[in-house]
C-alpha cells in the first residue's frame, strides 16, 4: 500500500459521517422551511373555513389513511403468503408418446 491508499482508507469513514450530517442538516432545513411556509400560509389570511370544509378535510384524511393502511396490509400479506416469489416454470411431465413416434390425432 502506498501513502495515497492509506490516506483514502483513513479519510473514508470521516467523509461518510460528514456527508451523512450534511444530508441531515439539509433535510432539517427543508423541514423548517416547510413548517414556516405552512404557518405563514395558515395564519396570513383572515378568511374563515366553513364547517363543510373541515368535514371534507377530515373525510379526505380518513379515506387516505384507510387506503394507505389497506394497501400496506396487502403488501405484507402477499409477501408472507409467497405471492411475491419469482415465477418458476413448471414443466409438464413427459407423456408415453414422444414427438417422433406419433400421438393421438
Amino acid at each position: 500500500m502506498n501513502s495515497t491508499d492509506e490516506q483514502s482508507v483513513s479519510s473514508t469513514p470521516q467523509d461518510g459521517k460528514l456527508a451523512r450530517w450534511l444530508v441531515i442538516a439539509a433535510l432539517c432545513a427543508m423541514l423548517a422551511g416547510a413548517v414556516a411556509l405552512g404557518y405563514l400560509g395558515w395564519f396570513s389570511t383572515d378568511h374563515d373555513v366553513p364547517e363543510s370544509g373541515y368535514v371534507a378535510l377530515v373525510l379526505g384524511v380518513v379515506f387516505s389513511l384507510i387506503v394507505g393502511i389497506g394497501l400496506m396490509a396487502l403488501v405484507f400479506y402477499s409477501s408472507r403468503a409467497g405471492y411475491d416469489e419469482p415465477a418458476v416454470l413448471i414443466r409438464e411431465p413427459e407423456s408415453e408418446t414422444k414427438e417422433g413416434q406419433g400421438g393421438p390425432h
